[in-house]
């Protein structure tokens, strides 16, 4: 039996080949519905399947996006992947996902081993600080999306949380139930400053100020995940411990609930707790942490929507720096004092 080919279909539809490669390639924009409907009831009646393969090499593309996350094990990068994955396959491209585990070579090596295998774009959340390693991309007009984190000098299409504002939210509801003696806690801001511990550092230092408050240094903690016990053990040994807590991100808010329960450490009634990142085990602790939630399943879906438009349009694009705003999603977790 004769292989059905792409111009089998376009004349037992009435159209031109490069519509229906318009159609497989769900490229609908200058196509009328019925156009659209008439295809796929073509294509439908004789079965016909497409060669993928090759398809992508006459096109030069192979309908796969990589996505290099920084650290899988967080929160938002779950939540951004799994929407990133539904929206990119929903528009027929696969994902190839991988976890730089916050090491800037292992991600360079990610990025040469993805474009070797020519997929159409990367989402990375970047760990490094190479403005090199992305400025050849962006010169080769490659489809590149920065998720959570900048670069310095690089200028791409960017996707973060308004990190300054999430920290003057928990701040202000510190305030608002009279603590003054409010501490931060952070992962290290890194040699080169990971952008939203960086953010929510200087987010700190302003809403303390703001709200009329003495900084003291003392209670500002950025060290590493292992060492984030111990800091609680500090922080609340201080002649004048802190009477609230804000986590600067889920990691470091688990940190501080295994340190309270180890500890005996009533929560609220002896120290109040607001964590940045909506983590679900917020949620089933016992009482509910008070969170910041950054909108992570939007900032996903936006991503994978403006990849799939650097994609289709095929040229350069204005880059531009996305803030997502955060919202207060209220618990049980912080006291008000008398």
């Amino acid at each position: 039996m004769k292989k059905l080919t792409i111009e089998d279909v376009a004349q037992k539809a009435g159209v031109s080949k490069s519509t229906v490669s318009q159609f497989l390639n769900k490229r609908f924009k200058y196509m009328s519905e019925a156009t659209k409907n008439r295809i796929a009831e073509v294509i439908e009646e004789l079965n016909y399947q497409p060669n993928g393969l090759a398809r992508s090499l006459k096109q030069n593309r192979t309908h796969m996006v990589g996505i290099i996350v920084a650290n899988i094990d967080y929160s938002l990068s779950i939540a951004c992947i799994r929407a990133i994955e539904n929206e990119l396959q929903r528009n027929g491209i696969q994902v190839m996902i991988c976890n730089a585990d916050e090491n800037a070579e292992k991600e360079s090596k990610y990025i040469e081993t993805l474009i070797a295998r020519q997929v159409d774009g990367l989402i990375v959340f970047p760990t490094g600080n190479d403005p090199a390693l992305y400025t050849r991309l962006i010169e080769a007009n490659y489809p590149l999306v920065f998720m959570d984190r900048l670069v310095d000098g690089v200028t791409t299409q960017s996707l973060l949380l308004d990190n300054e504002m999430a920290v003057k939210l928990g701040i202000a509801e510190f305030v608002r139930s009279g603590h003054e003696r409010i501490a931060l806690l952070s992962l290290p801001l890194g040699s080169h400053g990971v952008t939203p511990r960086k953010e929510r550092m200087s987010g700190y230092k302003k809403a303390i100020e703001e709200a009329g408050l003495t900084l003291h240094e003392e209670y500002i903690s950025s060290v590493r995940r292992e060492e984030l016990a111990a800091e609680v053990d500090r922080l609340l040994g201080l002649p004048q411990p802190p009477t609230a807590l804000l986590a600067s991100n889920d990691i470091a808010l688990a940190e501080i609930l295994k340190a309270a329960n180890r500890k005996g450490i009533v929560i609220p009634e002896e120290l109040s707790v607001i964590g940045i990142d909506d983590a679900e085990f917020a949620h089933i602790y016992n009482p509910v942490i008070t969170t910041i939630r950054q909108p992570a399943y939007e900032m996903g879906m936006q991503a994978a929507k403006i990849m799939l438009s650097c994609i289709e349009d095929e040229g350069p694009s204005v880059p531009i720096t996305y803030r997502f705003p955060p919202t207060l999603q209220q618990g049980q977790s912080v006291k008000r004092k008398n």
